[in-house]
């Protein structure tokens, strides 16, 4: 068996045959092309397709979303627009040098990096660029158009990755915008993306769709959209903390955070306007996981030496029982571009399937992966992974017991498939245990850690699934999957839906019960990626 050491330092060595692509192809068009989190995007997604590491990260990878239909990774093609000239081959190389990518992995997916290279289009606009916006929307809109032809591809999906933009002046979306207003970058390209009727990401705090002067083409385009500010660190850990203060009824008197970090990121959140653009969405969860908005602020401090890595630190006061006074500090460390490329490969693929199946707008659902999320939804991180999965059953045409229909809000819309007896579904809010045994309709939901849901008429959807009567469900609609140190799925044809033990495996509940899986401890893929990783 091959270390990943070995295996890395010897490019030279045959690798694994690619995952053979069935159906359509799918792009994925990258605002900020060649900068490092669209740069790990790419060379991370030829070696998951060869086989040379095992899909960590990429929630759309796990059980729950086995039966989505979301386009393989295999199937993914890219290119995207840049202002910078740096070839993709050399700037991963770069990021192989600086400990961001596997140490030998550029050369093992040179091919795959630069057939991306290729598809890299000039952006704008550049200094001394002399070119009207309206030209500058068409010269991108025929990129995108020509990519796609060239391809042969069902559809693209466009997603912001580039650097952060200051925070734009002018009115909210929901204003009517002023005669003449300057489009910023992010959004001539998110204009593109409607002309060229592509789905479009915005994994940026930068203004993109919110531009006001956009409303009214996104609102008729017909596709579907998802945004902004992608969560991958500071605000993913304060949208679990911030619900766990609220539920134990302890008070948080102030908040405050600094982030230190280098790299292109570091050197654009240097400057105050976009560092506030970026730091709007970090009060955001606050402000709506809390109820209310501590005092304290966050600082960004750019510091080169750390590159792509970033340190970001909380200190929260909150007070307990009789007004004792108490202290929580986080650290987290984390590399930004490995944080971030397996997200953007969920969203690529999500957005994509959401198109494919007529949905069109804003996909509040996706609000699992942003600091800002587009729409009406939760702010608490447990909460928005059951309407993720929710979304995904929907996608799936329903085989996870009847995904929610779109409602406008996040919360139950027209069920969809399912409703066979003994297919009962569990919905988990803020990381509580459902535990159904399939004996009866009901729905089942729980919330805040409870075990049991609420029927319509106030009557008990118990856990065991005995009562016909439905219980609520929050978040977008029901999910068939828990977590509790680990997340388990339920058998998907009709029968027990066991429950989740701590440690990550279901629990079988007895005759027709539920599959045993482990995680984590290996997906299906384990047995074949142990000897290539």
């Amino acid at each position: 068996m091959s270390s990943p050491d070995s295996l890395s330092m010897s490019p030279s060595l045959p690798l694994p045959d690619s995952v053979p692509v069935s159906g359509p192809r799918v792009g994925v068009w990258l605002i900020g092309a060649r900068g490092s989190v669209a740069t790990t995007v790419v060379a991370g997604c030829a070696a998951l397709t060869a086989g040379l590491h095992a899909p960590t990260g990429l929630v759309t990878e796990t059980p729950e979303f086995a039966d989505a239909q979301l386009p393989p990774l295999a199937a993914l093609v890219f290119g995207g627009h840049d202002t910078l000239d740096c070839p993709l081959p050399k700037r991963a190389e770069a990021l192989a040098a600086g400990g961001v990518l596997p140490h030998g992995l550029p050369a093992a997916v040179a091919t795959e990096l630069a057939a991306a290279e290729r598809e890299i289009r000039p952006g704008g606009p550049v200094p001394g660029d002399t070119r009207t916006e309206a030209e500058l929307i068409t010269t991108f809109t025929a990129d995108i158009r020509d990519f796609v032809r060239r391809h042969d591809l069902a559809r693209a999906v466009v997603v912001n990755v580039a650097s952060t933009e200051p925070a734009s002046t002018e009115p909210a979306a929901t204003e009517p915008a002023a005669a003449g207003a300057t489009l910023p970058p992010s959004s001539l390209y998110a204009a593109a993306a409607l002309r060229a009727g592509c789905p479009y990401v915005n994994f940026t705090p930068s203004t993109g769709l919110h531009h006001p002067a956009l409303a009214a083409a996104a609102e008729s385009s017909g596709v579907p959209y998802a945004g902004r500010d992608g969560k991958t660190g500071q605000t993913l850990l304060r949208s679990v903390l911030g619900p766990m203060f609220t539920q134990r009824a302890l008070t948080v008197r102030a908040w405050s955070g600094t982030n230190l970090l280098g790299g292109g990121d570091g050197a654009a959140l240097s400057d105050p306007a976009a560092a506030a653009a970026k730091n709007a969405g970090k009060e955001r969860v606050l402000t709506d996981t809390l109820g209310t908005t501590p005092e304290g602020e966050v600082h960004i401090d750019d510091v080169p030496a750390l590159g792509d890595w970033k340190t970001a630190w909380d200190h929260i006061a909150f007070e307990g029982f009789l007004g004792t006074r108490m202290i929580l500090q986080t650290t987290w460390q984390g590399c930004d571009s490995a944080l971030a490329a397996p997200l953007i490969l969920d969203l690529a693929r999500l957005v994509a399937r959401a198109q494919e199946v007529g949905l069109s707008g804003p996909l509040s659902e996706l609000g699992f992966y942003f600091k800002d999320p587009v729409g009406d939804g939760p702010s608490a991180l447990g909460e928005q992974y059951a309407a993720l999965v929710a979304f995904a059953g929907r996608l799936g045409g329903g085989e996870k017991g009847g995904g929610a229909g779109r409602d406008g809000a996040g919360g139950l819309g027209e069920s969809m498939g399912g409703g066979q007896r003994g297919d009962s579904v569990g919905s988990v809010g803020s990381g509580g245990l459902a535990k159904l045994d399939g004996s009866g309709d009901g729905v089942g939901a729980v919330e805040s850690g409870s075990s049991a849901g609420v029927g319509p008429s106030g009557g008990l959807a118990g856990s065991d699934g005995s009562s016909d009567s439905a219980g609520s469900v929050q978040s977008g609609g029901p999910a068939r999957t828990v977590r509790s140190g680990g997340p388990g799925e339920s058998e998907r044809s009709a029968g027990l839906a066991g429950a989740v033990r701590p440690g990550g495996a279901v629990e079988p509940g007895g005759a027709g019960g539920s599959a045993a899986l482990e995680w984590p401890g290996g997906s299906p893929r384990a047995g074949r990626l142990e000897g290539l990783r």
